[in-house]
């Protein structure tokens, strides 16, 4: 396996319909830039999966599916255009992801804060916001998430939802840190220095044997959270 990353096509680059812009290709499958009747659009093709990975492939699919139905209309988070059981399609927006675009702006963490009370009104929690990829920067420097493929999508708001969608924000909190720290007010020092239990029961427990998984399996050696290329 090759282990060459792939990296986000310019907003103005023309997509041949024909040969795709490959983003990303690993054990789970395929993530392409594509246009169908003039519109942009990302695929995820489910088929493209290893076959002993293609069962997980089409659940996180499916639930990525199900979390951008319950966000439609939520600015900032890409729409849903199709799901079949073989390949997602969901809205392309033009942007940069984080570890690139590198946000010291205090105005980008204060929309995303607005945009991450969004998702969790709607009853989703993301759960994946340490990576750096899944947090975009817009040409107007708006935020945007992508990538919602192990979201909470139950809608229910007990206790559990509650702890997950605080992880949401220590998570984004974090990202702020790294890219504007003077920013931090005292509350969201205290949410940092204060991780919820599972959280750091993971970090001892099982938290290495998913570095070992991501690293060995899927050759992800970073925050950055983007994998090998294979052919």
């Amino acid at each position: 396996m090759a282990r060459h990353r792939a990296s986000l096509a310019p907003a103005g680059e023309v997509v041949d319909t024909a040969n795709p812009i490959l983003l990303k290709a690993d054990e789970l499958g395929r993530i392409e830039i594509v246009e169908r009747d003039g519109v942009r659009m990302i695929r995820r093709d489910i088929c493209a999966a290893r076959w002993w990975a293609r069962l997980f492939a089409r659940r996180a699919a499916a639930r990525e599916a199900r979390a951008l139905a319950r966000l439609a209309g939520v600015d900032g988070v890409p729409a849903l255009l199709g799901w079949d059981g073989r390949e997602l399609l969901r809205g392309y927006i033009a942007g940069a992801p984080m570890q690139q675009a590198r946000p010291g702006e205090r105005g980008y963490y204060r929309d995303a804060l607005r945009l991450l009370a969004r998702l969790h009104r709607r009853g989703i929690v993301h759960n994946d916001l340490a990576k750096e990829p899944n947090w975009l920067v817009r040409a107007d420097g708006q935020p945007a998430l992508v990538d919602f493929q192990i979201a909470w999508t139950r809608g229910r708001r007990g206790r559990l939802f509650r702890l997950l969608a605080r992880e949401d924000l220590r998570h984004l909190l974090k990202h702020k840190r790294t890219y504007c720290p003077d920013a931090l007010s005292a509350r969201q020092r205290a949410i940092l220095d204060t991780p919820a239990l599972h959280s750091r029961l993971w970090r001892v427990t099982g938290k290495r044997l998913y570095k070992l998984i991501a690293r060995r399996v899927f050759g992800y050696w970073d925050n950055e959270g983007k994998g090998r290329v294979r052919d």
